[in-house]
């Protein structure tokens, strides 16, 4: 068999020794072919777990796999470890056992197409992350052999046993990823929502004053040029999603500070109008003569049933919402839902993923409770899912102000939510 690392020709056995520790400093067994280190310390105790153990060899590749760019290997040292793992039988993994393997530099090249120095630098870093262990031979050679029935008797190789003994952990760690991925993905796409949705604010028609519209513009493009890539963790995505919100809380408070002042001095215009039509009516002036009525309707117009909405007949509307009609009259809204792990079967699931959505779309926790508190758990649940698809569909810009406005339409009660969403099955059907 070939030596692990063979002296130049014309070596003595003597010198052989003392070239090899010249060419690999970190490659040496404790017995003068390799100085023992801290990662091959960690191997042999990992080798003893693995040998206790009854792991496949399927398994054990796909796990390492899944995780070997985490773990800083790379697709040649993954392609080295499959060749080496090839040399294995089943028997090889099952308890008691260890998967030792003893193909030559030579072997590991044809099937590799590395160089003697690139199969060298790959080895070293397999074991360096605690992958394969060194069981060396008192003379540095790799030999062994198997009995009948296909078992080692006696080996001295690449020891795989450490690949075993991590096969679990690696499996963890690759759910752990996964998860955080997930996420990540998740808070991206929160972004992508709430980003669109400020920028869609700031270029609609406002009346605030170029000078602050243009700082908002400089935040907005400040952040925009902070996007998260494809290495930021969670955390990370979490931190610029934060400022995202925070910004669009300040154009939200901006644009409907400049709406409220519309409409005051919208009201006290209308005000004015209406002291001028109505020329006889001074207040200073008193009119002394019994106010005469007269009416044959069957209630008096005092009565409080007409000035009021009767919450009744608004609860009874609010219990025909109908969670099919909502989820099919809203395409975009189900879409999302899906891709949060939604299921909605049940009106707590509906609930529970607007809960989720409200702050991709601009919409405070505060301000939904105050929905729930006005209009009812199902009719604001209901009016959210709607508010979100019209602003998926471009119908609307200000998902927080739409949702006020029905807010407000249902305390007058002239909201009808069942029959937007009638409205907007028929669209979709049509």
């Amino acid at each position: 068999m070939e030596h692990l690392y063979s002296a130049p020709q014309g070596a003595t056995e003597r010198e052989a020794p003392r070239i090899g520790k010249g060419i690999l400093k970190d490659s040496q067994p404790s017995n003068g072919w390799r100085k023992q280190s801290q990662a091959l310390l960690i191997t042999e105790k990992l080798a003893e777990e693995g040998e206790r153990q009854t792991v496949s060899k399927a398994r054990s590749i796909v796990a390492v796999k899944k995780v070997g760019a985490h773990i800083g290997l790379k697709a040649a040292d993954l392609l080295l470890l499959d060749t080496l793992c090839a040399f294995t039988q089943p028997q090889d993994w099952e308890e008691d056992k260890r998967p030792i393997v003893w193909p030559s530099n030579t072997l590991l090249m044809q099937h590799t197409g590395f160089s003697l120095s690139a199969l060298k630098r790959h080895i070293r870093r397999l074991a360096e992350a605690c992958i394969i262990a060194f069981n060396d031979s008192s003379n540095g050679k790799r030999w062994g052999h198997r009995d009948g029935n296909g078992y080692i008797v006696e080996a001295y190789g690449f020891d795989l046993s450490p690949l075993a003994a991590r096969a679990e952990e690696f499996e963890c760690v690759y759910e752990q990823l996964k998860a955080e991925r997930m996420l990540c993905q998740q808070l991206k796409r929160q972004i992508t929502v709430v980003r669109r949705t400020i920028r869609a604010r700031l270029e609609a028609p406002c009346s605030i004053s170029p000078k602050l519209l243009e700082e908002l513009r400089a935040k907005y493009r400040d952040l925009v040029h902070l996007l998260p890539n494809h290495n930021s963790d969670s955390n990370q995505i979490t931190i610029k999603l934060n400022g995202f919100n925070d910004l669009s809380e300040l154009v939200d408070e901006v644009l409907l500070g400049s709406q409220t002042d519309n409409d005051i001095q919208g009201n006290s215009t209308l005000r004015k109008q209406s002291l001028s039509d109505t020329g006889n009516s001074d207040p200073r002036e008193t009119n002394n003569e019994p106010h005469i009525q007269t009416t044959n309707e069957l209630k008096s117009i005092n009565s409080s049933e007409n000035t009021k909405p009767d919450l009744k007949n608004r609860c009874e509307t609010n219990k025909r919402l109908d969670l099919a009609t909502i989820i099919q009259a809203c395409p975009e809204f189900q879409t999302w839902a899906h891709d949060l792990g939604g299921y909605l079967k049940h009106w707590p699931d509906l609930q529970r993923t607007t809960a989720t959505i409200c702050p991709m779309i601009g919409i405070s926790e505060k301000l939904r409770h105050l929905a729930h508190e006005q209009m009812g758990q199902r009719s604001a649940t209901a009016a959210v899912v709607l508010v979100f698809e019209k602003f998926c569909t471009g119908e609307l810009f200000s998902p927080a102000g739409y949702l006020r406005g029905m807010m407000k339409k249902a305390s007058d009660g002239t909201l009808n939510l069942e029959r937007s969403f009638v409205g907007r099955l028929h669209r979709e059907i049509s």
